[in-house]
């Protein structure tokens, strides 16, 4: 009895895992983690930052003491993205050579977090959360996805002829009690449906911020979509149920 019980958990668990192989696709946010040599991306390509960026740079080295100089690698690759618009390899061996740390170490770090763009992106990077909470939260990150898509005209992973919007899918982005969600550069956009997602993409084309933050729901950030349950009277002061002699 045993023995059939436990060739059926086996036999169960190898269809399983059949099943998740032959029915995931590649993901949109898996990239080549090589380094192919292109004409706008060569380690040819002349990157220099700009004299304030270098003042910043300056400034966060000033945290660490001396010796710790490869601690700043993560904000140092931020700092040369925000100037270029992605992170050609030209800027990682840049880098590695002001901090002083092998090449290697730099394309580790890029090849690591998903936040570096190693290819050309858009203006406007549109990242839609497509992991659980988003996907089953309101009308659904596929909802979302497809209206941008079909408002830009573009499949994810792919830039606008403009070179204005890119479109990407991601992962958890820590907004999960407003989701669906999306982020496009730095802002966050939550409690979406079809419409909101029209509505921010024609301000961004006709030169608008749209206003971050959830959408739909009120909210001012994450608290219950149905107003708060608790925590609702004001906090007791400073000293509160403590001993006069302390």
């Amino acid at each position: 009895m045993f023995l059939a019980v436990s060739r059926g958990i086996q036999l169960a668990a190898k269809q399983s895992v059949q099943r998740f192989h032959l029915g995931t696709a590649k993901q949109s946010h898996d990239v080549l983690f090589v380094h192919r040599d292109t004409p706008e991306n060569s380690s040819k390509t002349p990157f220099q930052l700009t004299p304030e960026n270098l003042k910043r740079v300056e400034s966060i080295l000033a945290n660490y003491p001396k010796g710790f100089e490869p601690s700043a690698i993560i904000p140092m690759l931020d700092i040369c993205q925000r100037q270029h618009g992605w992170l050609p390899i030209s800027a990682m061996n840049y880098v590695a050579d002001y901090l002083k740390v092998s090449r290697m170490r730099i394309y580790e770090v890029a090849t690591f977090y998903t936040m570096f763009k190693r290819e050309p992106v858009g203006k406007y990077h549109v990242q839609v959360c497509t992991t659980t909470p988003c996907m089953v939260a309101g009308c659904g990150s596929g909802a979302i996805l497809d209206a941008i898509k079909q408002k830009l005209g573009i499949d994810v992973g792919q830039t606008t002829a403009d070179k204005t919007f890119t479109l990407g899918e991601c992962e958890c982005l820590g907004a999960c009690v407003n989701g669906p969600m999306l982020m496009i550069n730095d802002d966050y956009y939550e409690d979406l449906t079809a419409k909101d997602v029209n509505e921010i993409l024609d301000d961004i084309k006709a030169g608008k911020k749209p206003k971050p933050g959830p959408r739909q729901s009120g909210r001012f950030s994450a608290e219950p979509s149905g107003g708060l349950t608790t925590l609702k009277e004001p906090p007791y002061g400073p000293g509160f149920k403590v001993l006069k002699e302390l």
